[in-house]
Protein backbone atom coordinates (compact mmCIF):
# COMPACT_ATOMS: atom_id res chain seq x y z
CA UNK A 1 0.00 0.00 0.00
CA UNK A 2 2.84 2.32 0.66
CA UNK A 3 5.39 0.84 -1.58
CA UNK A 4 7.45 1.09 1.26
CA UNK A 5 8.84 -0.81 4.48
CA UNK A 6 6.53 -1.23 7.01
CA UNK A 7 6.15 2.05 9.55
CA UNK A 8 6.86 1.35 12.98
CA UNK A 9 3.63 0.87 14.22
CA UNK A 10 2.98 -2.10 12.24
CA UNK A 11 5.84 -3.27 13.16
CA UNK A 12 5.16 -3.14 16.85
CA UNK A 13 1.35 -4.33 16.19
CA UNK A 14 3.35 -7.51 14.02
CA UNK A 15 5.53 -7.75 16.88
CA UNK A 16 2.55 -8.60 19.11
CA UNK A 17 0.91 -10.37 16.90
CA UNK A 18 -2.16 -8.30 16.51
CA UNK A 19 -1.90 -7.82 12.78
CA UNK A 20 -4.28 -11.00 12.60
CA UNK A 21 -7.37 -9.37 14.19
CA UNK A 22 -9.31 -8.69 11.48
CA UNK A 23 -10.42 -5.10 12.97
CA UNK A 24 -6.91 -4.29 13.68
CA UNK A 25 -5.91 -5.33 9.95
CA UNK A 26 -9.07 -2.59 8.61
CA UNK A 27 -7.91 0.12 10.45
CA UNK A 28 -4.48 0.06 9.40
CA UNK A 29 -5.05 -0.08 6.15
CA UNK A 30 -7.58 2.38 5.99
CA UNK A 31 -4.63 3.87 8.06
CA UNK A 32 -2.03 3.63 5.29
CA UNK A 33 -4.58 4.78 2.69
CA UNK A 34 -4.11 7.90 4.30
CA UNK A 35 -0.99 8.12 4.49
CA UNK A 36 0.97 10.98 2.71
CA UNK A 37 2.89 7.77 0.99
CA UNK A 38 -0.05 6.16 -0.47
CA UNK A 39 1.62 8.25 -3.17
CA UNK A 40 4.12 5.40 -3.54
CA UNK A 41 0.77 3.20 -4.52
CA UNK A 42 -0.24 5.55 -6.82
CA UNK A 43 3.38 5.59 -8.56
CA UNK A 44 4.31 1.89 -9.09
CA UNK A 45 0.97 0.23 -9.31
CA UNK A 46 -0.95 2.64 -11.70
CA UNK A 47 2.37 3.92 -13.45
CA UNK A 48 3.26 -0.07 -13.86
CA UNK A 49 -0.54 -1.00 -15.35
CA UNK A 50 -1.20 2.48 -17.49
CA UNK A 51 2.07 2.55 -18.72
CA UNK A 52 3.32 5.94 -17.51
CA UNK A 53 6.08 4.73 -14.76
CA UNK A 54 8.77 5.78 -16.98
CA UNK A 55 7.68 9.07 -18.48
CA UNK A 56 9.98 10.90 -16.81
CA UNK A 57 12.36 10.11 -19.36
CA UNK A 58 10.95 10.25 -22.43
CA UNK A 59 12.52 11.37 -25.19
CA UNK A 60 10.08 10.28 -28.18
CA UNK A 61 8.76 14.08 -29.00
CA UNK A 62 10.77 16.11 -31.49
CA UNK A 63 11.33 19.52 -29.96
CA UNK A 64 12.19 21.44 -32.53
CA UNK A 65 8.82 20.60 -33.71
CA UNK A 66 7.29 20.97 -30.15
CA UNK A 67 9.54 23.58 -27.94
CA UNK A 68 6.91 23.28 -25.38
CA UNK A 69 7.58 19.96 -24.30
CA UNK A 70 10.58 21.08 -21.88
CA UNK A 71 11.07 19.21 -18.70
CA UNK A 72 8.81 20.90 -16.73
CA UNK A 73 5.71 19.94 -19.32
CA UNK A 74 6.75 16.56 -18.44
CA UNK A 75 6.77 16.08 -15.03
CA UNK A 76 3.22 17.92 -14.73
CA UNK A 77 1.90 15.16 -17.43
CA UNK A 78 3.64 12.41 -14.95
CA UNK A 79 2.57 13.73 -11.89
CA UNK A 80 -1.33 14.24 -13.41
CA UNK A 81 -2.30 10.73 -13.39
CA UNK A 82 -0.26 10.11 -10.21
CA UNK A 83 -2.81 12.93 -8.36
CA UNK A 84 -5.77 11.74 -10.07
CA UNK A 85 -4.88 7.93 -8.90
CA UNK A 86 -3.93 8.99 -5.22
CA UNK A 87 -7.53 11.21 -5.20
CA UNK A 88 -9.11 8.34 -5.95
CA UNK A 89 -7.59 5.71 -3.34
CA UNK A 90 -7.63 8.13 -0.51
CA UNK A 91 -11.11 9.59 -1.26
CA UNK A 92 -12.56 5.76 -1.60
CA UNK A 93 -13.88 7.29 -5.23
CA UNK A 94 -14.90 4.38 -7.54
CA UNK A 95 -12.75 2.96 -10.03
CA UNK A 96 -15.28 3.58 -13.08
CA UNK A 97 -13.59 7.34 -12.78
CA UNK A 98 -10.41 6.43 -14.40
CA UNK A 99 -13.10 6.47 -17.08
CA UNK A 100 -16.16 8.76 -16.85
CA UNK A 101 -14.81 11.56 -14.18
CA UNK A 102 -15.13 15.35 -15.00
CA UNK A 103 -12.22 16.24 -13.25
CA UNK A 104 -8.30 16.34 -13.45
CA UNK A 105 -5.45 17.65 -11.42
CA UNK A 106 -3.24 20.58 -13.10
CA UNK A 107 -0.67 22.80 -12.47
CA UNK A 108 -0.10 26.19 -13.72
CA UNK A 109 2.24 23.95 -16.49
CA UNK A 110 -0.17 21.79 -17.63
CA UNK A 111 -3.20 24.16 -17.34
CA UNK A 112 -1.30 26.61 -19.59
CA UNK A 113 -0.66 23.08 -22.32
CA UNK A 114 -4.48 22.08 -21.80
CA UNK A 115 -5.49 25.71 -22.24
CA UNK A 116 -7.62 26.23 -18.67
CA UNK A 117 -7.48 29.48 -17.06
CA UNK A 118 -4.66 29.32 -14.73
CA UNK A 119 -4.92 32.96 -13.28
CA UNK A 120 -5.83 31.62 -9.66
CA UNK A 121 -2.95 28.79 -9.51
CA UNK A 122 -0.19 29.34 -7.69
CA UNK A 123 3.66 28.36 -9.85
CA UNK A 124 4.07 25.32 -7.27
CA UNK A 125 0.36 24.82 -6.87
CA UNK A 126 -1.48 21.73 -7.97
CA UNK A 127 -5.26 22.22 -8.00
CA UNK A 128 -8.21 19.94 -8.92
CA UNK A 129 -10.16 21.30 -12.27
CA UNK A 130 -13.74 20.31 -12.15
CA UNK A 131 -16.07 20.32 -15.00
CA UNK A 132 -13.09 19.81 -17.02
CA UNK A 133 -15.02 18.29 -19.99
CA UNK A 134 -14.94 21.59 -21.17
CA UNK A 135 -11.44 21.83 -21.93
CA UNK A 136 -11.38 18.61 -23.19
CA UNK A 137 -10.36 16.56 -19.92
CA UNK A 138 -11.77 14.65 -17.46
CA UNK A 139 -10.39 11.41 -16.39
CA UNK A 140 -7.36 9.41 -17.57
CA UNK A 141 -8.18 8.93 -21.27
CA UNK A 142 -7.38 12.22 -22.56
CA UNK A 143 -4.69 12.87 -19.89
CA UNK A 144 -1.41 14.33 -22.31
CA UNK A 145 1.14 11.58 -20.91
CA UNK A 146 -0.91 8.81 -22.45
CA UNK A 147 -1.44 10.34 -25.65
CA UNK A 148 2.57 11.55 -25.64
CA UNK A 149 3.68 8.33 -24.74
CA UNK A 150 1.44 6.82 -27.57
CA UNK A 151 2.85 8.62 -29.98
CA UNK A 152 6.04 8.25 -32.35
CA UNK A 153 6.91 11.77 -32.00
CA UNK A 154 5.96 14.27 -35.37
CA UNK A 155 2.71 12.28 -35.39
CA UNK A 156 -0.05 10.89 -33.61
CA UNK A 157 -0.71 6.82 -33.58
CA UNK A 158 -4.36 5.83 -33.57
CA UNK A 159 -2.58 2.33 -33.93
CA UNK A 160 -0.83 3.36 -30.74
CA UNK A 161 -3.42 4.80 -28.88
CA UNK A 162 -6.07 2.41 -29.54
CA UNK A 163 -3.72 -0.57 -28.61
CA UNK A 164 -3.21 1.25 -25.33
CA UNK A 165 -6.92 1.65 -24.62
CA UNK A 166 -7.75 -2.21 -25.71
CA UNK A 167 -4.32 -3.90 -23.74
CA UNK A 168 -4.08 -1.88 -20.45
CA UNK A 169 -7.10 -0.79 -20.13
CA UNK A 170 -9.90 -3.99 -20.75
CA UNK A 171 -6.82 -6.55 -20.71
CA UNK A 172 -7.54 -8.16 -24.15
CA UNK A 173 -4.65 -10.06 -25.69
CA UNK A 174 -3.27 -9.05 -29.18
CA UNK A 175 -0.72 -11.10 -30.81
CA UNK A 176 2.46 -9.80 -31.76
CA UNK A 177 2.73 -8.35 -35.75
CA UNK A 178 3.64 -10.08 -38.59
CA UNK A 179 7.04 -9.13 -39.79
CA UNK A 180 7.59 -7.23 -42.82
CA UNK A 181 4.74 -5.19 -42.19
CA UNK A 182 4.52 -1.76 -44.51
CA UNK A 183 4.84 0.81 -41.56
CA UNK A 184 3.21 3.87 -41.68
CA UNK A 185 4.94 7.68 -42.51
CA UNK A 186 7.01 9.00 -39.56
CA UNK A 187 5.91 12.59 -39.79
CA UNK A 188 2.49 13.44 -39.79
CA UNK A 189 3.52 16.91 -42.02
CA UNK A 190 4.44 14.77 -45.06
CA UNK A 191 1.51 12.41 -45.14
CA UNK A 192 0.79 13.70 -49.09
CA UNK A 193 -3.00 13.89 -50.37
CA UNK A 194 -3.56 11.13 -48.01
CA UNK A 195 -4.74 11.93 -44.27
CA UNK A 196 -3.40 9.43 -41.47
CA UNK A 197 -7.12 7.60 -41.27
CA UNK A 198 -6.87 6.69 -44.79
CA UNK A 199 -3.31 5.33 -44.66
CA UNK A 200 -4.21 3.42 -41.86
CA UNK A 201 -6.82 2.11 -44.19
CA UNK A 202 -4.90 0.98 -46.92
CA UNK A 203 -2.68 -0.64 -44.20
CA UNK A 204 -5.74 -2.70 -43.10
CA UNK A 205 -6.35 -3.85 -46.14
CA UNK A 206 -3.18 -6.32 -46.04
CA UNK A 207 -4.64 -9.94 -45.01
CA UNK A 208 -2.31 -10.51 -42.01
CA UNK A 209 -3.06 -7.19 -40.63
CA UNK A 210 -6.58 -6.44 -40.77
CA UNK A 211 -7.66 -8.97 -38.13
CA UNK A 212 -5.63 -6.96 -35.20
CA UNK A 213 -6.19 -3.65 -36.18
CA UNK A 214 -9.95 -3.80 -36.56
CA UNK A 215 -9.84 -4.74 -32.89
CA UNK A 216 -8.30 -1.33 -31.83
CA UNK A 217 -8.13 1.04 -34.66
CA UNK A 218 -11.43 2.45 -34.14
CA UNK A 219 -9.87 3.61 -30.45
CA UNK A 220 -7.45 5.03 -31.29
CA UNK A 221 -9.18 7.49 -34.15
CA UNK A 222 -10.96 8.92 -31.40
CA UNK A 223 -8.09 10.77 -30.00
CA UNK A 224 -7.32 12.28 -33.52
CA UNK A 225 -8.87 15.21 -32.18
CA UNK A 226 -5.54 15.57 -29.42
CA UNK A 227 -1.99 16.40 -30.80
CA UNK A 228 1.60 13.96 -30.56
CA UNK A 229 1.68 15.86 -27.27
CA UNK A 230 -1.88 15.78 -26.36
CA UNK A 231 -2.58 19.63 -27.41
CA UNK A 232 -6.08 19.87 -28.72
CA UNK A 233 -6.81 20.68 -32.08
CA UNK A 234 -8.92 20.86 -35.49
CA UNK A 235 -6.27 20.51 -37.85
CA UNK A 236 -3.35 18.24 -38.10
CA UNK A 237 -0.38 19.12 -39.13
CA UNK A 238 -0.58 18.33 -42.75
CA UNK A 239 -3.17 20.92 -42.79
CA UNK A 240 -6.11 18.66 -42.76
CA UNK A 241 -8.97 18.96 -40.48
CA UNK A 242 -8.83 16.16 -38.46
CA UNK A 243 -11.73 13.40 -38.05
CA UNK A 244 -12.44 12.05 -34.92
CA UNK A 245 -15.11 9.60 -35.90
CA UNK A 246 -14.79 5.37 -35.95
CA UNK A 247 -17.02 2.39 -36.51
CA UNK A 248 -16.77 0.54 -33.40
CA UNK A 249 -16.47 -3.13 -32.77
CA UNK A 250 -20.33 -3.03 -32.04
CA UNK A 251 -20.80 -1.79 -35.40
CA UNK A 252 -21.93 1.70 -34.13
CA UNK A 253 -20.37 4.80 -35.56
CA UNK A 254 -18.94 7.23 -32.94
CA UNK A 255 -17.25 10.32 -32.12
CA UNK A 256 -14.22 11.31 -30.27
CA UNK A 257 -13.54 10.71 -26.40
CA UNK A 258 -17.43 10.85 -25.85
CA UNK A 259 -18.15 8.58 -27.69
CA UNK A 260 -15.52 5.96 -26.71
CA UNK A 261 -16.62 6.76 -23.04
CA UNK A 262 -20.01 5.61 -23.76
CA UNK A 263 -18.83 2.83 -26.12
CA UNK A 264 -17.14 1.54 -22.37
CA UNK A 265 -19.92 2.30 -20.59
CA UNK A 266 -22.73 0.15 -22.76
CA UNK A 267 -20.09 -2.96 -23.53
CA UNK A 268 -16.87 -3.11 -22.02
CA UNK A 269 -16.72 -1.60 -18.43
CA UNK A 270 -17.26 -4.75 -16.61
CA UNK A 271 -14.12 -6.23 -19.02
CA UNK A 272 -12.51 -2.84 -17.77
CA UNK A 273 -12.98 -3.67 -13.89
CA UNK A 274 -12.04 -7.03 -13.70
CA UNK A 275 -8.89 -5.92 -15.87
CA UNK A 276 -8.00 -3.45 -13.19
CA UNK A 277 -8.69 -6.36 -10.28
CA UNK A 278 -6.56 -8.01 -11.96
CA UNK A 279 -3.84 -6.29 -12.27
CA UNK A 280 -4.01 -4.74 -8.87
CA UNK A 281 -3.74 -8.41 -7.43
CA UNK A 282 -1.09 -9.15 -9.32
CA UNK A 283 0.62 -6.20 -8.00
CA UNK A 284 -0.23 -7.17 -4.06
CA UNK A 285 0.76 -10.71 -4.30
CA UNK A 286 3.88 -10.02 -6.80
CA UNK A 287 3.77 -12.53 -9.61
CA UNK A 288 1.85 -13.08 -12.32
CA UNK A 289 -2.24 -14.84 -12.17
CA UNK A 290 -3.15 -18.32 -11.89
CA UNK A 291 -6.01 -20.16 -12.74
CA UNK A 292 -6.27 -20.36 -9.11
CA UNK A 293 -6.49 -16.69 -8.44
CA UNK A 294 -9.79 -16.53 -10.02
CA UNK A 295 -12.34 -16.94 -8.02
CA UNK A 296 -11.22 -13.89 -5.83
CA UNK A 297 -10.70 -11.68 -8.60
CA UNK A 298 -14.70 -12.64 -9.41
CA UNK A 299 -15.80 -11.98 -5.72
Amino acid sequence: LLSSMPDERLFSLANRGELTDEATLKAEIRRMLRDPKARGLAVEFAGNWLGFRQFEDHQGVDRERFPQFDGELRRAMFEEPIRFTTDIIQNDRSVLDFLYADHTFVNQTLAKHYKIPDGSIGREQWVRVDGASAFGRGGILPMAVFLTKNSPGLRTSPVKRGYWVVRQLLGTEIPAPPPNVPELPNDESQLGELSLRQLLEKHREHSSCSGCHEKFDSFGLVFEGYGPIGEMRSIDLSGKPVDVSADFPDGVDRQGIDGLKAYLREGREKQFVETMCRKLLAYALGRSITLSDQPLISI
